[in-house]
């Protein structure tokens, strides 16, 4: 069976026009990706894997209408997995430090693993400039706070606020996708 974007984003739409074959079907294919997901993340901890693959599957399942079929689908997929992992971790307090999640969003391997192949640019373009140029510049390029500052010709803490309020925004932005 296929795991491809185009496919996944296939069957999820198939499924929202009523085809109750393909939502079963993708429930399905989600499962093994589920799993690699939160064994990453969740390492040693085998029950709670297999709980949260559950958990995930019920969110899509019951949040499938809050899906915009002009998005791609495991962008969507991946940020349910977020929120239910984090709601997990909260419940057993093992919640990771703030610090690490801004990482989550602009991680290289944004669980793009050959599936999901978010457009940077796309969602970048919604920010104002100065912030969209900031979080390029730290997060993405990989330069310095003081690189990009003396690269923009700003100070250091201009940078710092602005690649806080970008982010911030973005994760405002996927918050409201979900509910």
């Amino acid at each position: 069976m296929q795991t491809t974007e185009e496919h996944l984003r296939a069957l999820m739409i198939d499924g929202l026009n009523g085809d109750a074959k393909a939502h079963e079907a993708l429930l399905r294919l989600l499962v093994p990706l589920l799993r690699g997901f939160y064994r990453r993340r969740l390492r040693g901890a085998d029950d709670d894997v297999e709980d949260m693959v559950q958990e995930t599957l019920i969110a899509v399942h019951t949040r499938r209408a809050t899906y915009d079929r002009e998005r791609p689908f495991t962008a969507w997929l991946y940020a349910v997995a977020r929120y239910k992992m984090i709601d997990h971790l909260r419940r057993v307090g093992r919640l990771r430090p703030i610090e690490d999640y801004d990482e989550w969003l602009t991680a290289a391997d944004f669980e793009a693993s050959s599936i999901a192949r978010l457009d940077v640019d796309d969602l970048l373009q919604g920010l104002p400039d100065k912030q969209a140029r900031a979080i390029r510049a730290t997060r993405i390029e990989g330069l310095s706070v003081a690189e990009a500052a003396s690269a923009e010709g700003i100070g250091e803490s201009d940078v710092k606020v602005s690649v806080h309020r970008g982010l911030k925004a973005l994760m405002g932005r996927v918050q409201g996708v979900l509910r």
